[in-house]
């Protein structure tokens, strides 16, 4: 669903599952090599001025479109002598099923693409030019529903959990977990305070994620006593213990964020909500007019919800 904000800064992208997941990407006016936006004029000069285009297009139609140019060859992958990269084919074959959009996809490709909306009814063109060969498609246009601007509750006031760690531990991390086909994913946070108080808690996690299925369990943990130089987790607050699962095919679709993006902030609010943004570097980042962020939001199974695992979380600690 784009969108184009008030002052016509900013083009914004929003997709949601029903009420539990939304997503959301944001590109900024400074990303554009030209942007210009004329909003829509208001009936009479006696009125306020009309809200910003709000229009609906096909998610499978635009990812398509995007990917044309997409680098989706395996053999990319190899090193400066010409042989395979093992670290490389390892990933690959680790987070199958993740297409190039991930990593070497739409955000690391060169050339030109021009967006463009002339109003209600009208289509979203989209105009893609490389080495010469250009791509010009028309996209069809809905009218949004009534309501859907609008975003899951999350309470910026009252958080329970906030950490910001590479977003390719991330990555690591819910693949390891996906192996097991789980149906939910728990995220667990402790202070530092309580790992240190107690024999032996010192040497707890942070944060954890961990998930079962048919094949057993598994649990990656995250602390903030480490001895490397460049620690996993950058920042963490949490002023107390707190634990929520979620269904894991929600977390599971932000794979390709994860795999794009340079760092992600892991917010969780009193009621649960899980906010997941991620930083993507765009023409080599360095500065904050090359960034952008995409964000999901998954509201946490309540006590008693039967996962789709069919996993009941009544007894779940």
């Amino acid at each position: 669903m784009p969108c184009f904000n008030e002052k016509g800064f900013s083009l914004r992208f929003s997709t949601d599952e029903g009420s539990t997941l939304e997503s959301y990407l944001v590109l900024s006016r400074n990303l554009f090599t030209t942007y210009t936006y004329h909003p829509p004029p208001p009936p009479s000069s006696q009125d306020d001025p009309p809200d910003p285009p709000l229009f609906e297009i096909n998610l499978n139609a635009l990812l398509e479109t995007l990917n044309i140019f997409a680098l989706s060859d395996p053999t990319t992958y190899t090193n400066k002598r010409g042989g395979e990269d093992a670290f490389a084919s390892h990933r690959l074959g680790r987070h199958a099923g993740i297409n190039a959009f991930a990593s070497r996809g739409t955000l690391g490709v060169t050339g030109l693409t021009t967006f463009s909306y002339d109003g209600a009814g009208s289509k979203f063109g989209i105009f893609m030019s490389e080495s010469g060969v250009t791509t010009t498609s028309e996209l069809t246009t809905y009218e949004a529903e009534v309501g859907g601007g609008e975003e899951i509750p999350f309470n910026r006031e009252d958080l329970a959990l906030k950490a910001i760690m590479r977003a390719s531990a991330l990555l690591d991390a819910v693949g390891e977990l996906s192996s097991l086909g789980p149906g939910s994913l728990c995220v667990a946070a402790t202070p530092t305070s309580s790992r240190s108080a107690g024999t032996g808690a010192g040497s707890a996690a942070n944060l954890s994620l961990s998930a079962a299925g048919a094949l057993g369990e598994v649990k990656v943990d995250f602390s903030t006593t480490t001895s490397s130089e460049t620690p996993v987790l950058e920042t963490f607050q949490c002023p107390r213990r707190v634990s929520s699962h979620y269904r894991f095919s929600a977390i599971k679709s932000a794979q390709r964020a994860m795999g794009a993006a340079t760092k992600v902030s892991v917010r969780m609010d009193g009621e649960g909500v899980l906010s997941l943004q991620f930083l993507v570097e765009v023409d080599g980042g360095g500065s904050p007019e090359s960034v952008a962020f995409v964000d999901f939001r998954v509201v946490p199974l309540v006590e008693g919800e039967a996962d789709e695992g069919g996993e009941d979380l009544s007894d779940s600690d």
